[in-house]
């Protein structure tokens, strides 16, 4: 095989890229029809977007692993100050203030601490003893790495965003070893305060979200409007939709957002429950290959870093189909490779880039080590 194929192409993971160019496909026939039948302006852009960070993926998946480990500190240092630069000169828009005009593209640096935190953790427990992990160390430390860019994503405000963070940070935790009894502490701990925190953390449209989410027909055309037209479009549906370009609730411009928070709802109008069946079927393969990967590493930090990664990727997609079918309240997550947005396709395309990169360091480890995941 390697005789006929060079070898740079055959040991790319095709299982997984190549679903991955499906899934990418299939969104931009969604997103095509979301336009009202026209490549513009959602599906072109979404097929370039795709296309150059693709290249941005393989770029990253040939960095060694010494090189990663350097350069993990002053990102996590960079992009830090990237987030405190919104504050100061961000660019406001629908009420929030998230994005750095840059000239040739409007950048939202809080998408890039979720893969930077990841890998800020994976080096952090990666370098310290086994022996310090139940110390105060193993926990301030990350916990005020965390803590500082999730502080300046609310200001922003995006609550979406600060638990995919949090998210992220929070599994490579619970993987480097930390005990199980700190997590269960936090998350009652997190119960306890939640009245506290709806009541005086969260804004006042933030609140009608999370109480929409259990009573959206209380108002169905204010606060409870984006999940009663989603769930409208889902259901419509039915097996296998009403065919490619036939979905009226968003050519009829009921259902909000079609091409961005709910374009799984656009797709399962159209397509039905097979064309979901496929999306969640390519998100599987996706994401067992990204554990996979995280068992087969032979050293911690590679490890940690893939099941971090995974993790991003999972949270993007289960708070985005737990939102559009109204289990969740609308955060503003967008669909992985499928809704059009640049800054969530250059997220999840630095975590496919690293799987990629930790792949290959396991196709060029010893054999016969043993994971440390394992």
């Amino acid at each position: 095989m390697n005789s006929v194929i060079p070898y740079p192409i055959a040991r790319q993971p095709w299982g997984m890229l190549i679903p991955l160019f499906a899934l990418v496909g299939f969104g931009a026939l969604v997103l095509y029809s979301a336009a009202g039948g026209s490549m513009q302006p959602f599906a072109a852009s979404h097929l370039t977007r795709f296309s150059v960070f693709l290249f941005l993926a393989g770029f990253i998946s040939i960095f060694p692993r010494a090189l990663v480990r350097f350069l993990t500190y002053p990102a996590y240092v960079f992009v830090f100050i990237l987030l405190v630069a919104v504050e100061i000169i961000g660019q406001v828009g629908g009420g929030s203030q998230r994005w750095l005009d840059l000239g040739f593209m409007v950048l939202q640096p809080s998408e890039l601490m979720k893969p930077v935190i990841v890998v800020t953790l994976a080096h952090f427990y990666s370098s310290l003893p086994v022996g310090m992990i139940t110390s105060w160390r193993a926990l301030l430390i990350p916990g005020v790495l965390i803590a500082l860019p999730v502080l300046f994503v609310l200001l922003q405000p995006d609550l979406g965003t600060s638990l995919a963070i949090v998210f992220g940070g929070a599994v490579v935790m619970l993987l480097a070893g930390l005990p199980l009894k700190w997590f269960i502490g936090a998350g009652l701990g997190g119960a306890a305060l939640a009245p506290l925190i709806f009541y005086f953390g969260l804004q006042e449209y933030q609140q009608r979200r999370v109480l929409t989410m259990f009573d959206p027909e209380a108002d169905p055309l204010g606060a409870g409007y984006h999940i009663t037209q989603s769930k409208i479009a889902i259901g419509s549906g039915g097996i296998f939709g009403k065919g490619f370009n036939e979905g009226s609730q968003s050519h009829l411009q009921y259902l909000p957002e079609p091409h961005t928070d709910f374009v799984f709802a656009t797709m399962a109008e159209e397509w039905g429950l097979i064309g979901g069946i496929f999306v969640i079927g390519v998100f599987t393969i996706i994401l067992r290959w990204g554990l996979k990967v995280a068992r087969e590493s032979q050293d911690r930090f590679g490890s940690l870093l893939a099941a971090g990664m995974s993790a991003t990727i999972f949270f993007y997609i289960a708070i985005n189909l737990l939102m559009v079918m109204g289990f969740a309240p609308v955060v503003g997550i967008p669909l992985p490779f499928m809704s059009h947005g640049g800054s969530s396709m250059l997220t999840n395309m630095i975590c496919i880039g690293a799987l990629m990169m930790v792949n290959r360091w396991n196709q060029d480890a010893p054999r016969g080590g043993i994971s440390s995941m394992s």
